[in-house]
């Protein structure tokens, strides 16, 4: 059976997409805002006397939150044309990009963080990769228009 978009109850409004789009697109800023704020103090250019592993932990809840929300948003306009989503490949690109971003930052980007000293060439290019990871997932998002 065919997907029917009219039964989706998201699907039933006219400003429910937008709302959600600006959602969406404003949680994942405030997000990559908050983890931009952590790879600055790696490489040295924020908030000197303050540890970038404390740094982290106080960001930490805040980028989790606002990842949910840009996590939940982003289903829920999945939902409203999952063919359009599915079969667009600036769409699977950024789905690929969100996941490595997000393992990343998570395992790998932290390990760095409490293992390395700030300004070290490692604790920079862990900074350089996470900031083109989450570049990388904004930019599929912008392309989605595209194709």
């Amino acid at each position: 059976m065919p997907y029917d978009p009219n039964t989706n109850p998201l699907n039933s409004q006219e400003w429910i997409f937008p709302v959600l789009e600006v959602i969406h697109i404003s949680f994942f800023s405030a997000s990559i805002g908050l983890a931009s704020v952590v790879n600055l103090r790696l490489w040295g250019a924020v908030f000197d006397r303050v540890p970038a592993i404390d740094l982290n932990r106080k960001l930490f809840l805040w980028t989790l939150a606002g990842l949910t929300v840009v996590l939940v948003s982003g289903m829920m306009l999945f939902t409203m044309d999952p063919y359009r989503y599915f079969y667009n490949s600036a769409f699977r690109f950024k789905m690929i990009a969100l996941l490595v971003a997000i393992i990343y930052h998570y395992a790998v980007h932290s390990i760095f963080i409490s293992r390395s000293r700030e300004g070290s060439a490692i604790a920079r290019l862990s900074a350089i990769v996470e900031t083109a990871l989450w570049v990388s997932v904004a930019f599929g998002g912008i392309f989605f228009a595209f194709e």
